[in-house]
């Protein structure tokens, strides 16, 4: 993760933030900067991703998912992640990334992040997610949500997200 200012600064004000629910929704504010910005002069695409990742800590951290599994499953490592955008973002412009949770099967957790102005969804990410633990191996979702005290049992996955996260093993295995 480059952006370590944003990352201290959500680090230092997530207890003044509301909470959230484990599988969100979060709702994180970013605002675009000059060092966001591509040779076309709106935020660069890989910039995206990058911002995701501050999305998926803000989640960790006010859900209070990341104290609740700091010896268990401190890791949740991407494994294939996609992006649709729809329009642009502007230098100083305001906007949110909305993280929440559609669900998991028994090696990965899907998450859906749309980067949001005002009414309009400018792009949409879905990453999928394995959860490493620090003495080796991985934990499938469900034991991390039953560590954490929550419900071990996902909501339906939606059919795109299932015949996705296929094509991703597919490529893989190509």
């Amino acid at each position: 993760m480059k952006l370590y200012f944003r990352l201290l600064w959500l680090l230092l004000t997530a207890r003044f933030q509301p909470k959230v629910a484990v599988l969100g929704p979060c709702r994180t504010r970013f605002r675009v900067w000059p060092t966001d910005l591509d040779v076309l002069r709106h935020l660069n695409n890989g910039q995206y991703l990058t911002l995701c990742d501050l999305g998926r800590m803000d989640l960790l951290l006010r859900s209070g998912l990341l104290a609740k599994l700091r010896n268990f499953a401190p890791m949740a490592v991407v494994v294939a992640e996609t992006i649709q955008f729809s329009r642009s973002l502007e230098p100083f412009q305001t906007f949110e990334i909305e993280t929440r949770a559609l669900g998991w099967d028994h090696r990965l957790l899907y998450l859906q992040q749309q980067f949001i102005r005002g009414d309009q969804v400018i792009a949409t990410a879905v990453v999928s997610l394995r959860f490493v633990k620090r003495k080796g191996g991985t934990a499938d979702p469900a034991e991390v949500l039953r560590h954490a005290g929550e419900s071990e049992i996902s909501p339906e996955l939606p059919q795109w997200v299932q015949a996705w996260s296929q094509s991703m093993r597919d490529l893989r295995a190509a």
